[in-house]
């Protein structure tokens, strides 16, 4: 059980658009008529107003209860009832609809499933390949528990990005992220570096962990040499998730910036609201 500790009141950096706007309406009527989830809905992200109204959206497939209890993520927890076949279909056509140049979909874990549902993640990938072929997809991976054989489906589907966040350091992986491991992490995104793959992860800032070992954590990306990071501030969903330790200040995400580009990532974006697909299509 996660102990309740008083809330910080966010700071002004921290504010974010309130969603609305006609691109927003329009998106948000084709995404409830194709009966899809987007992680911007399920997290609860900040960017969603922004995101939205410029046409843009991540979109979450595989359901939208995960099998996994992570301390920070706002994603129902529990056990998944059905698996959708046709939903890769609906999402190649929603992204037809909105005209995207750059989709990117991430998931919710599916640990019942043998494949981690990464069949579903390639037949996404190869619908959005038949209905809009100048479109580019990221994708964002579970770990798949470590099964080889299913990150091998999803990159036999040819996604431009393979993104899997890291989130957080080691020594914090026991709370955050209890039923995932560093190792397994790191050797996924080193698997996708061997097959030529573009590769892309993300940490929270302001959740316990030290700067000196956020720069560890670029340290050993950087050794299996991946090549976009992106850094936001944590911010707790409820009272019954993580607390926030503090609210880093944009200062310091540009220092992180800079020392990450120096080690040689090729683009980084550094900041209180950056998300994960936060510019993805800026990104490629």
């Amino acid at each position: 059980m996660i102990l309740e500790a008083p809330r910080q009141k966010r700071p002004e950096w921290l504010k974010a658009r309130i969603p609305g706007g006609e691109n927003y309406a329009r998106l948000k009527d084709i995404i409830d008529a194709h009966k899809l989830h987007t992680v911007c809905q399920e997290a609860r992200c900040p960017n969603m107003g922004e995101c939205w109204n410029n046409g843009t959206a991540t979109f979450m497939i595989l359901g939208d209860i995960c099998t996994r209890s992570c301390g920070f993520c706002a994603v129902k927890t529990g056990r998944p009832t059905e698996l959708d076949a046709d939903e890769p279909y609906r999402v190649a056509e929603a992204v037809r609809l909105l005209g995207l140049r750059h989709a990117v979909i991430t998931s919710v874990n599916r640990d019942e499933l043998y494949d981690g549902g990464a069949q579903i993640f390639s037949e996404t990938i190869r619908q959005i390949r038949a209905l809009c072929p100048e479109t580019r997809v990221e994708v964002l991976i579970p770990d798949f528990k470590g099964e080889e054989f299913a990150l091998d489906i999803v990159l036999d589907a040819f996604p431009d990005i393979l993104n899997h966040n890291m989130e957080t350091v080691p020594r914090l992986y026991h709370i955050v992220r209890p039923q995932a491991r560093y190792e397994r992490s790191l050797e996924l995104l080193d698997r996708a570096k061997h097959r030529g793959f573009i590769t892309k992860t993300g940490m929270m800032l302001g959740i316990g962990e030290r700067t000196e070992e956020v720069i560890e954590v670029m340290e050993d990306l950087r050794k299996i040499n991946s090549d976009i990071l992106t850094l936001g501030q944590y911010l707790q969903p409820t009272k019954e998730h993580l607390p926030v330790d503090r609210f880093v200040h944009p200062d310091e995400f540009k220092i992180l910036k800079e020392v990450a580009l120096t080690m040689g990532f090729k683009h980084v974006e550094s900041g209180p609201l950056v998300r994960s697909s936060y510019h993805a299509e800026e990104q490629v």
